[in-house]
């Protein structure tokens, strides 16, 4: 059983049902697409919808017999926010055929990596090709563990003078990969404010206060992420088949937009936009390659 089955509203299914669910959607796909990739293989995706993005996604190929044979499945959410523009490397998993993006975001300070969502047009237009500059990336994401936070008292002032201070750390970061010793040498000194600053502060305030927003990733797993960031948008879908209630956000985290989708049992506190989410995610996201 897959891990995130609970996220997309499967919180109870057993082998029996989801074997059953498997052959259903073989049978009645709500999408269906297929390819060949680079070493002439075939690959076919069906989609399956239980709400309005979430669902599932079989992979696999058709036999002689015109039969769909299995070789992985897993839950979904498809997400319609513009996360980032950036290069992307797209990487090949060696255990089965499927595609991880990676790209390097300078906001968030790590190699950005995520399940690729939309591997069928990859095979189909990027002939092959594995780094591709400037693509709109839409990030989405599965979590079955999470919590609301209150948010952190600031106001416009302190709000324009934050993106003020990261847009200047963005300009110091890209000058020091060029070589710039004295961008490199004030990145130094920036990070040894930062610490004093950190350091005096977590003596007499709660931590999440000190820290208003992260995003590193997660364990051993490379596409896994612990977030904290804000609420911009709150809505909630219910899977048509268990009648599971989930609920979906839009995040902002490290000035980086992404949508959670999570079963609503799993979520602790009550969203509303302005407060703040923290959970672990699974990365998912798709890669305009046209």
């Amino acid at each position: 059983m897959h891990k995130y089955m609970p996220a997309v509203g499967f919180s109870k299914i057993n082998k029996a049902d989801l074997e059953e669910l498997i052959k259903e959607i073989t049978l009645r796909p709500d999408y269906q697409e297929s390819a060949i990739d680079f070493e002439g293989n075939q690959f076919v995706e069906l989609r399956y919808m239980v709400a309005d993005n979430v669902g599932l996604v079989l992979r696999g190929i058709y036999n002689e017999n015109d039969e769909f044979i299995l070789d992985y499945y897993y839950p979904t959410y498809f997400g319609g926010s513009l996360s980032i523009n950036n290069d992307v490397e797209v990487i090949k998993q060696t255990d089965k055929d499927n595609y991880y993006v990676m790209c390097d975001e300078i906001r968030l300070g790590v190699n950005l990596i995520f399940q690729l969502q939309n591997m069928g047009e990859y095979l189909r237009r990027n002939g092959g090709a594995n780094k591709v500059e400037s693509r709109d990336i839409r990030l989405a994401a599965l979590s079955t563990e999470g919590k609301i936070l209150l948010p952190v008292y600031d106001n416009e002032k302190s709000r324009i003078k934050e993106k003020m201070n990261n847009q200047k750390r963005i300009n110091l970061v890209e000058q020091a990969r060029d070589g710039n010793e004295e961008a490199l040498e004030s990145l130094t000194m920036d990070e040894i404010d930062l610490y004093q600053k950190i350091s005096r502060r977590v003596t007499r305030e709660d931590i999440f206060s000190v820290v208003t927003s992260f995003f590193m990733p997660y364990g051993i797993e490379n596409d896994k992420y612990e977030i904290l960031g804000d609420i911009l948008d709150v809505k909630y879908v219910v899977n048509h088949l268990t009648m599971e209630e989930l609920c979906i956000m839009i995040i902002e985290s490290n000035d980086v937009v992404l949508e959670v989708c999570i079963n609503k049992n799993d979520l602790f506190g009550e969203p509303l936009v302005g407060r703040r989410f923290k959970g672990i995610i699974w990365l998912q996201g798709t890669v305009d390659f046209s």
